[in-house]
């Protein structure tokens, strides 16, 4: 794939890490410790009704809302930009709708989450990720494993109409894969805005960016950078554009977005992959 100079704006913070990146964009660059096998096929429970997982999704949730986003801003120095773009266009999300961003940090959904306050979010997640040791809190925040076979595809379809048939939000990470703290904006894959428009939903994307540590952060050398959280204008899938021009222009307006939240002037990778 061909790759651009990276330009990024004069203000714009690239953390420093001892990473190597894969050379190719939509590949895995961290792979979780398998501490047991789950077996998705058509049987899979992609949205249980037990009891049990029910309460326990309450509880991740609860915990999340009430501890965790306050030691989001703590660890992390959270701050979120721009939620006056979502809040003036509540209406348009009466019908639920769906967060973008990039997947550069393990909290980057919560932060996502933290951006649209206190309400509950699906998202697809690797299978892979809910057969290691963060499997349970996983499935209580809301990931639904994206299967390997056709037969267990439908059961995953199916969750996420039944979702939006409820009116909920989703969350898509359309780069695919999660690079810490990686600057560029990776090419998005097309299936986050496939579901945009099969359900007729509002794109929100959201950019998450870096700032050098400063003050208690510099004094304690705390190594990681700290997050700013940066929510931009929905993008709506339109009646007079065909489902494919529907998915090119909700896939392209949202990495451009995202890239300009980002502080980046030209970005290394295209929108797309394909």
């Amino acid at each position: 794939m061909e790759k651009r100079e990276q330009i990024n704006n004069e203000n714009t913070f690239v953390p420093k890490t001892d990473f190597v990146y894969p050379e190719e964009p939509n590949t895995p660059f961290l792979q979780p410790k398998i501490k047991h096998e789950i077996k998705i096929d058509s049987d899979y429970p992609f949205l249980s009704k037990k009891l049990k997982d029910r309460l326990w999704n309450g509880f991740v949730y609860f915990v999340i809302f009430t501890l965790v986003f306050p030691l989001q801003k703590i660890r992390y120095g959270l701050k979120i930009k721009g939620r006056k773009n979502f809040t003036k266009n509540r209406k348009h999300f009466k019908n639920g709708g769906m967060t973008v961003s990039n997947h550069v940090y393990r909290w980057d959904f919560l932060a996502c989450l933290q951006a649209v306050r206190y309400r509950r979010m699906w998202f697809p997640a690797r299978a892979l990720q809910l057969s290691g040791s963060d499997a349970n809190l996983i499935k209580g925040a809301g990931g639904i494993p994206i299967p390997d076979s056709i037969a267990a595809m439908r059961g995953f379809n199916e969750a996420f109409d039944t979702l939006h048939a409820k009116k909920k939000w989703i969350h898509v990470f359309p780069e695919g894969f999660r690079w810490d703290f990686y600057q560029p904006i990776r090419p998005f894959l097309k299936g986050a805005f496939t579901m945009a428009v099969k359900y007729n939903i509002p794109a929100l994307p959201i950019a998450i960016s870096y700032r050098e540590p400063t003050g208690i952060y510099k004094l304690l050398k705390v190594k990681h950078p700290l997050i700013t959280v940066s929510v931009g204008t929905p993008i709506f899938p339109s009646d007079e554009l065909s489902k494919k021009e529907n998915i090119f222009k909700l896939r392209e307006e949202a990495h451009k977005q995202i890239v300009e939240m980002a502080g980046i002037k030209q970005n290394m990778w295209p929108f797309d992959a394909d």
